[in-house]
């Protein structure tokens, strides 16, 4: 099938004709992968920072929710002589 190239421009006033059911279905449509997509990338973090908690010793399922932002912060900072 080929594919039709169109600027953003181009999409939007496509979007703007659809009447106003089909244009938020299509919104809904469109927010609701976005929403899957941002549970994927939380997972993924997840087990990331997991695996970084116990390279360093630190259980991230026991860690607090402030133990949890500490050890991010210190992630982040790692390496930077912040303190």
């Amino acid at each position: 099938m080929p594919t039709l190239k169109l600027t953003d421009q181009q999409v939007t006033d496509l979007i703007r004709q659809l009447p106003p059911a089909q244009r938020r279905a299509l919104l809904l449509n469109l927010a609701g992968d976005a929403a899957g997509r941002r549970q994927l990338r939380m997972e993924k973090a997840e087990a990331e920072l997991r695996k970084l908690a116990a390279a360093r010793n630190r259980n991230w399922e026991k860690m607090s929710d402030a133990e949890r932002e500490d050890f991010i912060d210190d992630l982040v900072h790692e390496g930077r002589g912040c303190t």
